[in-house]
């Protein structure tokens, strides 16, 4: 069975799909033995992985190599950021098509100006929703499998307030993205908020304000969780700090 496939028939079950953050093959490997059901591949951490702040310095076919390596590591579903779409709606029809021949079962664009920021970032600008409308359009037209995941981010939250990120997702949605995905929720109130107003259309939820449970009650199709980038840079710091002031490692470390 295709993993686009198979995730179509993951999403149209109940209970809560849930990821933590991966950043290469190594780490995806590692969500898949543990137990997800799927792998996220994430901007932040590939752009960590190369040592850049997540700014939009990563380009669109490093993007798609790393995404091709994690979806040849795994068997389950693997849903990648796309970031931006990498231009205007001609570019998205062909980063579409380069995500889909690198086997990922779905891909996350965003609504953010490019060159992007991370979307916990202060200083974000959003495009006009009516152009991230025609990218939506652009990239369901550019897929070839059907059971392709298209999922609209929205990161109009830190920048317009409520009104407009329902507004937009409406809009989204209604131009036929598979899923929104409100970025930037800081706040237990704004989740909730988040799961109340758009309760009719499949939601993501990226964040660690509520347990997986909670998430789950809340309705919620898919969770990511960025805890294991923070985890990776802890104990692996850890580490190489213990090397070099005892000139030994404690074994519990590792």
């Amino acid at each position: 069975m295709r993993t686009t496939t198979k995730l179509r028939e993951l999403l149209s079950e109940d209970g809560l799909l849930v990821s933590p953050f991966t950043y290469d093959a190594f780490t995806a490997k590692i969500a898949e033995t543990v137990g997800f059901p799927i792998v996220y591949m994430s901007g932040f951490g590939t752009a960590m992985s190369k040592g850049y702040p997540d700014v939009g310095l990563v380009s669109m076919s490093e993007m798609v190599e790393n995404a091709h390596r994690i979806a040849s590591t795994v068997s389950v579903p693997v849903i990648a950021d796309a970031d931006t779409g990498y231009g205007n709606a001609i570019n998205v029809r062909r980063t579409i098509r380069e995500y889909e021949q690198a086997g990922v079962a779905g891909v996350h664009m965003e609504d953010q100006v490019f060159p992007k920021k991370c979307g916990f970032f202060e200083g974000k600008q959003v495009i006009p929703m009516e152009e991230h409308v025609a990218k939506v359009r652009a990239a369901l037209d550019a897929r070839e499998d059907p059971d392709f995941l298209v999922i609209a981010r929205c990161d109009a939250l830190a920048v317009n307030g409520w009104d407009d990120t329902i507004r937009r997702c409406r809009a989204y949605y209604e131009a036929g993205a598979d899923m929104v995905f409100v970025d930037g929720v800081k706040s237990t109130d704004d989740l909730e908020r988040y799961a109340r107003d758009l309760a009719d259309m499949p939601r993501l939820y990226n964040g660690d304000l509520a347990s997986t449970q909670e998430v789950e009650r809340l309705g919620f199709k898919v969770m990511i969780h960025r805890g294991s980038m923070f985890a990776v840079y802890k104990w692996v710091r850890a580490v190489m700090e213990q090397l070099k002031d005892t000139g030994m490692v404690d074994p519990s470390l590792y």
